[in-house]
């Protein structure tokens, strides 16, 4: 029988293919002899580094892959790799036309992600609604290699050892103090916290905790050292480490507080529980962390908000609803925080 070989197309954005990997660990380990390739962007690939039998393939979408031809040029690549499955879970215009191509080659098995885009529609149209919990979108990932043939349960999902802490010395983190990693930032305003309440957040938790920062670029860092200047107990890891070390270093929290965003992700691969700060989206829109309990997802007051959710992605705010998450108090936050990590042992 001939070994099978599936294409996985996840391209972007980062918690998208965070949220890749905890269905690919029960791919690989209900189906061990199955090879992987991923095509995805460079930057991502450590995420995938505990994977075993996994290939990569890097586009270059602004060089020789770019537009169609380029595209075309990309399929030749991959149909070189003899793939027998092909599984599209970004389902955009890049990988649509990937796929096109493939249609021809009817013996390789495809199959592509449902992003239930009516439903989700229905969820954000401006107007009160009642919530009814979509189907999360890790589960719409396994539902793609279920279409495939290889059926999977998120329920065997087994988080492995986690990896050794990087270097530390330069963040001179304190050992014996419990680590909180603090992710303030959001890809959209309407899904990120007031930095003015967060820093409340961060000045109280402190006071008994070591305070980790997390961001991404130049602006970011700047914001998170004024914080890290000011308290003792608060460390910005924004570009300190490669990514590799970054993630070595979120597996080794005892907890993660993020907004609807990517770190949230990250820490929820490694079994790190995340307390998760919602506006323009919500929890039931299918992409809250990984086996996080639904009372750890903090949402912005429906009652002030009845509009809300207002944006799968949070790029969309109802006119007056810019404060949302002002309606979740520090308080509310912080006595989560601690909450949870009474019940987490490192």
């Amino acid at each position: 029988m001939a070994a099978k070989h599936i294409i996985v197309f996840r391209l972007s954005a980062l918690g998208d293919v965070a949220m890749c990997l905890p269905v690919l660990r029960c791919l690989t380990q209900a189906y061990p002899d199955v090879r992987l390739t991923i095509l995805t962007r460079e930057r991502f690939k450590p995420i995938f580094n505990e994977l075993p039998n996994v290939a990569f393939v890097i586009p270059e979408l602004y060089g020789k892959h770019k537009g169609i031809l380029g595209l075309y040029h990309l399929f030749k690549t991959l149909k070189q790799l003899h793939p027998t499955h092909i599984a599209d879970l970004h389902q955009v215009l890049r990988t649509k036309v990937l796929m096109t191509y493939f249609m021809p080659y009817f013996w390789i098995k495809k199959a592509r992600l449902d992003k239930g885009r009516a439903a989700k529609k229905r969820l954000t149209r401006p107007k009160a609604k009642t919530l009814v919990p979509l189907v999360p979108q890790i589960h719409r990932y396994a539902q793609v290699f279920e279409r495939l043939g290889f059926p999977i349960s998120l329920d065997t999902h087994e988080f492995p050892p986690r990896p050794l802490c990087p270097n530390t010395e330069a963040l001179a983190l304190d050992q014996n103090r419990k680590w909180i990693g603090i992710a303030p930032f959001a890809a959209h305003t309407g899904k990120q916290y007031p930095l003015d309440l967060m820093q409340q957040v961060v000045a109280f938790l402190q006071r008994e905790h070591q305070v980790i920062l997390f961001g991404f670029g130049r602006e970011e860092r700047a914001q998170l050292d004024v914080w890290a200047k000011a308290y003792k107990h608060v460390a910005n890891a924004t570009s300190v480490y490669a990514f590799a070390a970054e993630l070595q270093l979120i597996a080794q929290l005892d907890l993660m507080i993020s907004m609807d965003s990517a770190n949230g992700h990250l820490a929820a691969n490694y079994g790190v529980p995340v307390i998760s700060l919602w506006g323009a989206t919500h929890p039931c829109l299918g992409f809250a962390p990984f086996g996080q309990p639904e009372k750890n997802g903090l949402t912005a007051d429906r009652g002030q908000y009845p509009f809300l959710p207002t944006s799968v992605y949070g790029n969309k705010t109802h006119k007056g609803y810019q404060d949302a998450m002002r309606s979740i108090a520090p308080k509310t936050v912080i006595e989560a925080a601690l909450e949870e990590l009474e019940e987490f042992k490192r």
